[in-house]
């Protein structure tokens, strides 16, 4: 596992497999493969897909299948969940499609669990089948999975095989302070979606690491936080890759559901001042710019937040460019 050049800080990555304007979400299954692969090679520790439903420009709703597909084409990095929405499964079929991954692929498949639809609250409705507030029930339910994946399961009338036993780790992910609460008190490790949701960070890790109690799963807190960062090799060309992030950002402001869009030259006559500021607001926790600019950004994210582990997110219309905004990364922040 390669760690931040001066730091035990490992870097991952977070794939939300757009679909881009053009193109197919068959397209999108080939990029993420090859930039796993590109992720594998260059020293980064997780590759992680999220559940999205109804979203033109995600194609990542069968989470579990993508999993595997991902796992299956590499050799080493780990690969998971950010996350699985468990108030849209059942307990019992995430235990049985997780041990199956865990399985297939043994020590390299992480579980990562959130509590949000993942989508509007009419596809919710959709995959719930119910129209009872999202996530009331995240607690009973994680503990129901916990139990099907426990060796202490074996003599109950219900079991999930293949999954029982399996040492799967389980992470709890949130953008507000409820799971980072979850996560503390059971012991687990807790990922912060600040890469959306910046506003409440600081206060998340602070009551996750007031509420830590250590378990058999882990000693200490364990804290990931997410960033969106792009690398280009000068500041301009980053700043004209990041519109595509922009226009993605605007299309969920607006309610539309587009494909992700090819960068603009200008922003200007696009989004209005009142936006441009909601935007700029959720992409507080975004890091733009040439090699060393945004690995000095990311470093000072580091010491501010003192977070264990960073996973980026990086919204880059051109696949190619994509993969060398992360091999930048990598060249300057991994050893």
């Amino acid at each position: 596992m390669n760690k931040l050049k001066g730091k035990n800080i490992p870097l991952s990555i977070l794939d939300l497999v757009p679909v881009l304007s053009g193109k197919t979400p068959s397209d999108s299954f080939k990029n993420s493969l090859d930039l796993a692969l590109m992720a594998e090679r260059t020293g980064y520790t997780r590759y992680w897909m999220a559940e999205h439903h109804n979203m033109e420009g995600i194609a990542s709703s069968a989470t579990s299948v993508l999993i595997s597909h991902i796992a299956a084409g590499t050799r080493s990095i780990r690969v998971g969940s950010g996350g699985i929405m468990l108030p849209n499964h059942s307990p019992l079929v995430i235990a049985e499609q997780f041990g199956t991954l865990e399985s297939l692929f043994p020590g390299r498949i992480d579980l990562g669990l959130g509590r949000a639809p993942g989508t509007d609250p009419l596809t919710a409705m959709a995959l719930r089948r119910s129209t009872d507030p999202a996530g009331e029930d995240f607690a009973k339910s994680l503990d129901e999975l916990r139990t099907y994946l426990s060796a202490e399961n074996a003599d109950s009338a219900v079991r999930a095989i293949p999954g029982e036993g399996l040492n799967i780790p389980i992470w709890l992910l949130g953008s507000s302070t409820y799971s980072a609460q979850l996560a503390g008190i059971l012991g687990l490790p807790f990922a912060f979606a600040s890469h959306f949701a910046p506003n409440m960070l600081y206060q998340a890790l602070q009551v996750y690491r007031d509420s830590f109690r250590p378990s058999g799963h882990l000693k200490a807190p364990y804290v990931l936080a997410c960033v969106n960062a792009i690398a280009a090799d000068t500041d301009e060309e980053a700043e004209f890759l990041a519109t595509s992030l922009y226009l993605s950002f605007l299309s969920v402001i607006n309610g539309r559901r587009t494909k992700m869009q090819p960068p603009v030259k200008s922003m200007d006559g696009i989004w209005s001042e009142a936006e441009k500021y909601a935007v700029l607001q959720m992409l507080t926790c975004s890091f733009i710019g040439s090699g060393e600019n945004v690995g000095a950004k990311l470093q000072q994210f580091i010491t501010t937040t003192g977070v264990n582990e960073v996973m980026i997110s990086t919204h880059i219309y051109d696949h190619q460019a994509r993969k060398r905004s992360y091999e930048i990364i990598s060249e300057l922040c991994l050893e």
